[in-house]
């Protein structure tokens, strides 16, 4: 791993901070103007709209134009988004609406950029090891520090943790632009449609995407409400909803740096995963009452979920041509991310008709039923990996491989 590695893992780190920074202040701004759960979970709807509005087109934008430059444009546009929220947060939740679509638009690009600029930086052999410090460093920043350092700024003054997040894009877009990296040459047109094509092509990458869809969907669903579940039921007060959050953390970090000596010793860490998410789900709605037994399930959740996203990050990388991988990239997201606002609408009108817990409980129904469906085809791929990686390194294969070689 070489210095431009390390530039757009502080970058992606500081900018994640951020986004975690954003992530606590903005459903409390939002809860300073109503405590209407529709009207609350009408902030995550329109923040995660633009997911399935203008993925695939960022997509195509990734494997058009340099990569590096786009990434840039698309840190300062978020600075200035940060800056316009700062200075007029105030006003009417229609605004926070369209702030949180503006902004969760400029954070398509950041997404659709990685994948290719973390596959020109990282030798291949070292594609888990990369994914792991990005998933553990993006927890660190995303859920762990940002926010509480979100709620304790917003408790202090409302408008600060708005114009820290707006500091964190400037620094992150200063990093990127002393990466040294050859300019790309602008390609030919790219045909949006191309990825969604080869991703309907490969069966693995299909079953991950319908898994992962599904999880965001319930964690959207749950999300969308969450700053009532810990008002109300743990009574938790703005500082401490950033802490809540901040629980979440802890797990993706551990399995962010474990997960590649967990996939490379554990043919069954990725199937173990997608049933265990769904049980500490169970968990926190049933028997969790206050902060230390959400954490305790939590920590199990995010864990089995930076494991899972490491190993589908390197499926992917491995298995999508350097040409497609912004769109087919894109694609995933569409699915994965675009189901956001979805269940950000379902979450909040579930839980203003039943109340704060049945979004939970839907949740869990519909992933463990997704997940039990998706457990034959994910065992058989990641089993036929596992087996294919062995004999790759294996001194009986070095030999089968290089003896004929030897001879002629």
């Amino acid at each position: 791993m070489g210095r431009n590695w390390y530039l757009l893992w502080t970058s992606s780190a500081i900018s994640a901070l951020g986004d975690g920074i954003f992530l606590a202040a903005l459903p409390l701004l939002a809860a300073t103007q109503t405590q209407d759960p529709k009207l609350i979970a009408g902030v995550s709807f329109f923040g995660a709209l633009p997911w399935l509005l203008t993925a695939l087109p960022a997509g195509a934008a990734t494997d058009r134009y340099d990569s590096r430059r786009l990434l840039l444009t698309a840190l300062w546009i978020q600075c200035a988004l940060m800056t316009v929220l700062a200075t007029f947060h105030s006003t009417h939740i229609a605004f926070l609406y369209g702030m949180a679509f503006l902004i969760g638009t400029a954070e398509t690009v950041p997404r659709a950029v990685g994948q290719p600029l973390i596959k020109a930086t990282v030798e291949n052999h070292l594609l888990e090891r990369a994914n792991g410090r990005l998933f553990a460093s993006q927890a660190v920043a995303l859920q762990f520090a940002g926010p509480p350092l979100g709620g304790l700024l917003f408790a202090i003054a409302v408008p600060a943790p708005f114009w820290v997040n707006a500091l964190t894009f400037a620094i992150a877009a200063v990093l990127v632009t002393t990466m040294r990296t050859e300019r790309q040459p602008r390609k030919a047109k790219q045909r949006v449609v191309e990825g969604l094509r080869w991703l309907a092509r490969h069966k693995a990458l299909r079953v991950v995407t319908v898994v992962s869809a599904t999880t965001n969907l319930c964690i959207a669903m749950t999300m969308a409400t969450l700053v009532l579940f810990a008002n109300h039921r743990l009574g938790l007060t703005n500082a401490g909803f950033g802490a809540f959050l901040a629980t979440l953390a802890c797990g993706g970090v551990a399995g962010g740096l474990l997960a590649e000596r967990i996939l490379a010793r554990w043919r069954h860490a990725v199937p173990t995963t997608v049933v265990l998410i769904p049980l500490a789900w169970l968990g926190i709605a049933t028997v969790a009452h206050d902060l230390k037994t959400v954490a305790a399930f939590a920590v199990v959740s995010s864990f089995c979920t930076a494991v899972w996203g490491v190993a589908t990050a390197a499926l992917r990388q491995r298995a999508v041509p350097t040409e497609l991988l912004g769109r087919v990239s894109s694609a995933q997201t569409l699915i994965t991310w675009g189901v956001q606002p979805v269940g950000a609408l379902l979450g909040g009108f579930i839980a203003d008709r039943f109340g704060l817990l049945a979004p939970w409980y839907v949740a869990i129904t519909l992933r463990t039923t997704v997940g039990l469906v998706s457990l034959k085809p994910l065992r058989a791929h990641f089993l036929a990996a596992a087996l294919k990686s062995h004999l790759a390194t294996s001194p009986e294969h070095d030999a089968a491989v290089t003896l004929p070689e030897a001879s002629r």
